[in-house]
């Protein structure tokens, strides 16, 4: 039995129940709407993403990681032009200037030379540089596909628990979404290095929602009140967190939950966050009648000085000016907007 003095969990939602048409949509509908006010992050399970696409990529990636150093560089991010993709090496991301103990494989929807968005040269846009291992790509693709129609039902029941409608957010940002998707392998903790360094220092998340499988190793921690609360693996589950323009377009009534990770294990730890967002060039507006759960709730410092309630624009005009801090080098010269 829990005591008043342990801390808090967050929910598990059961997203199986969606499927089973009224009054059970808007009994996860109630739940999503309060997991993403209160906590901004919460548990899905019943989420409809075989376990065995999940189970190929990941081993996929742990024998990628495994890897030497010469083989990994042959599709570092340098090689990936605009659409910034590919390999970086471990403390060559940074988060708030300060780099991560992670490496990481970043990939995005495989579009074609003769998209228009390509053609464009739109940046963030293109085609994936996939690790020399048969069926990588493959795996790559189906996962993004099935996390992809998750992302769609996830936010059909967040539109249902604002009130707006199941097809709010495919009509006016999501219809033609942003996906980006990165593999991260956060190496175990040597005996010579602190067990409290950061795999990925604070930070919140840009878009809509993130969509997280973690592996059993843990490390993954998020902010609540004054406090960090643990996010163990869950067998079966994957972690949802509300993204900075989720906040904005809800005038603050869901939370961008700042999290970190901490691996304190000498195993190394496998993550693979997928972030279904906005399209490109949706403009951010706050939803009409749309504000706090409670009128009281607190405008938040943030982590990073920025007021959300400020920014308008698009949302590439934002993930933009975002990403380019976390390479500096490469966004110097991939992502200036011609």
């Amino acid at each position: 039995m829990a005591s008043f003095s342990d801390p808090p969990r967050l929910p598990i939602i059961d997203l199986s129940l969606f499927e089973l048409g009224e009054p059970w949509r808007d009994h996860v509908a109630a739940q999503v709407d309060w997991a993403a006010s209160e906590f901004g992050f919460f548990y899905v399970i019943g989420h409809g993403v075989e376990s065995g696409t999940i189970e190929s990529l990941l081993q996929l990636s742990r024998s990628f990681f495994r890897m030497g150093d010469e083989i990994k560089q042959r599709i570092h991010m340098s090689r990936g032009g605009r659409a910034w993709r590919g390999y970086f090496p471990v403390g060559g991301e940074l988060t708030s200037g300060r780099p991560d103990l992670k490496e990481g494989l970043y990939f995005g929807e495989e579009l074609p030379e003769n998209d228009v968005r390509v053609r464009a040269g739109t940046p963030l846009h293109g085609r994936n540089l996939f690790p020399e291992l048969p069926g990588f790509r493959g795996a790559v693709l189906d996962y993004m596909t099935a996390l992809t129609g998750l992302g769609h039902k996830l936010m059909s029941s967040i539109g249902r628990g604002l009130r707006v409608g199941d097809n709010f957010f495919v009509d006016h940002y999501t219809g033609l979404p942003t996906q980006l998707f990165r593999i991260f392998n956060y190496p175990g903790t040597p005996e010579r290095q602190s067990p409290n360094s950061y795999g990925v220092g604070e930070h919140t998340d840009y878009g809509l929602l993130t969509l997280l499988y973690q592996d059993e190793v843990g490390g993954l921690q998020v902010k609540y009140g004054d406090s960090w609360i643990d996010v163990p693996y869950v067998p079966g589950s994957l972690v949802i967190n509300v993204g900075d323009m989720l906040e904005r377009l809800t005038a603050g009534r869901y939370t961008s939950a700042l999290h970190r990770v901490i691996n304190r294990s000498r195993q190394s730890r496998i993550s693979m966050p997928f972030f279904f967002d906005p399209g490109f060039d949706a403009v951010l507006q706050p939803i009409p009648g749309v504000g706090p759960r409670v009128i009281e709730k607190a405008r938040r410092d943030r982590w990073d000085g920025l007021d959300l309630t400020e920014v308008d624009g698009t949302y590439g005009d934002y993930l933009l000016g975002k990403v380019s801090k976390v390479f500096p080098d490469l966004g110097q010269h991939h992502l200036q907007v011609s």
